[in-house]
């Protein structure tokens, strides 16, 4: 009888997971999934993209982590392609693998100044505020230390995700999961106006309304908008939902003691201005001709800022083995292209797939139009004779993190939590997470 094919999938983020679901789900083709990742923890963005103040849109978590139970998947964390296994392992190994992992990279302002302390990307702060094993916290804290005035390039829900935990009262990221010392050092923050600058009008906002109507309800600050554009009328609902937000927040006026969070269009920087770290942002007046064509008109000012952070996109990045072209994978339906072939048993989810686009549902069709892909060509992949993925990782002295190591991380974050009167605190120190993982291997 056949051995199941086997499947890798990198990246455990929904797109990941969704694309395990759908193979494991499945009762055409017998499959087994390792599910990798190179954090000790699952869930990709859910747990580190998502605002800790979210919390129901975090506890999505809730509903992947049963997909990480069936017992035709195995979470394989920790482990990185590149540094523990390399593409051609994976294929020397497994029949197929499916490229999960995502678009982390931030796309890049472009202007002079850029690169001054003092100047982040939304992903660095993010990262932070979400406890990511990689971030810059030295970075992102000395930033935060000394903001006043921020300058947020961007009007998506990202931009207005780092304004709402920027502006949230203390006390009202408490409950969050945030690790402790991002509640501190938020605490500790002089923030005091917050602008967002968008090159267009609001009817162009990428925004959605909920997230809009978030920053009308803070306690510690004002939503605030200028009236340019806002006259203008749409028959897309949500864009009129937007805009009667925004004439809500035009008849807002400054409050004594609390913050200002203030949404500008028609505006873009083109310099950040500053020796030593950034004291502020040239910013230039746009104009779109009714062919929605945008360009500059030379009107410039200054705003002032001690923090600026770019919040434009995300793109993908090459795996070692495995080349981006446009911020994605070349791909047909899914089936990963090399020099404009098909490649036999490689395939892409998720948002190296499409690119950073909808919302964490939108991986789930994705996923399965891949899955379905891939199962279409099961019955032409050559089956590999290469030995279990666990047992070469662990020949070559690495300790992956499976899934009862992964409880043991679960566990210990709820303990953690628990001693600070909250349901859970995120554990952001990879060693720590290791050794709470692997003390579950007794």
């Amino acid at each position: 009888m056949e051995r199941p094919l086997r499947v890798a999938v990198v990246g455990a983020g929904p797109a990941g997971i969704y694309a395990a679901e759908a193979l494991a789900g499945q009762d055409d083709v017998p499959v087994t999934v390792d599910l990798l990742d190179r954090l000790p923890t699952p869930f990709g963005l859910v747990r580190h993209g998502i605002a800790p103040d979210h919390t129901k849109m975090r506890a999505l978590a809730d509903t992947l982590r049963h997909t990480l139970d069936h017992p035709g998947v195995r979470f394989v964390g920790d482990v990185e392609v590149g540094r523990d296994l390399s593409v051609a392992d994976l294929r020397a190994h497994c029949d197929a693998v499916v490229f999960t992992h995502g678009a982390s990279g931030a796309r890049r302002l472009g202007i002079e100044g850029e690169d001054l302390p003092g100047s982040l990307a939304a992903t660095d702060v993010v990262a932070w505020y979400t406890g990511h094993p990689d971030a810059d916290r030295a970075r992102v804290e000395a930033a935060l230390a000394r903001a006043r005035d921020v300058v947020l390039v961007g009007v998506g829900n990202v931009a207005l995700d780092v304004a709402r935990v920027l502006a949230r009262c203390p006390a009202e990221l408490e409950q969050t999961d945030m690790p402790q010392h991002v509640l501190d050092v938020l605490a500790a923050a002089p923030v005091e106006r917050i602008t967002l600058l968008g090159r267009r009008g609001p009817a162009q906002a990428t925004f959605t309304t909920q997230e809009l109507r978030e920053l009308g309800h803070l306690s510690a600050a004002v939503a605030l908008t200028d009236p340019d554009g806002l006259d203008e009328e749409s028959e897309v609902r949500a864009v009129a939902r937007n805009l009667a937000a925004l004439r809500e927040f035009a008849e807002h006026v400054p409050e004594a003691g609390k913050a200002s969070v203030r949404l500008r269009f028609f505006a873009r920087p083109v310099r950040l201005c500053g020796d030593e770290r950034v004291t502020g942002v040239v910013v230039e007046r746009t104009a779109v001709d009714p062919a929605d064509r945008l360009s500059g008109t030379r009107e410039t000012e200054v705003l002032p800022a001690d923090l600026v952070v770019a919040a434009i996109g995300y793109q993908g990045h090459d795996l070692p083995g495995l080349a981006v072209e446009g911020g994605t994978v070349p791909n047909e339906g899914g089936r990963v292209l090399r020099d404009g072939a098909v490649s036999p048993g490689e395939y892409v989810a998720g948002w190296i797939k499409r690119g950073p686009t909808g919302v964490v549902g939108t991986n789930k069709h994705d996923a399965r139009e891949t899955v379905a892909a891939l199962l279409a060509d099961s019955p032409t992949l050559p089956r590999v004779e290469g030995a279990d993925l666990v047992d070469t990782l662990r020949a070559r002295g690495r300790r992956p993190v499976l899934l009862e190591n992964w409880r043991a991380i679960d566990d210990a974050e709820h303990a953690l939590g628990a001693t600070r009167g909250r349901a859970r605190t995120t554990i952001h120190d990879r060693d720590a997470l290791r050794a709470h993982a692997h003390g579950a291997q007794r």
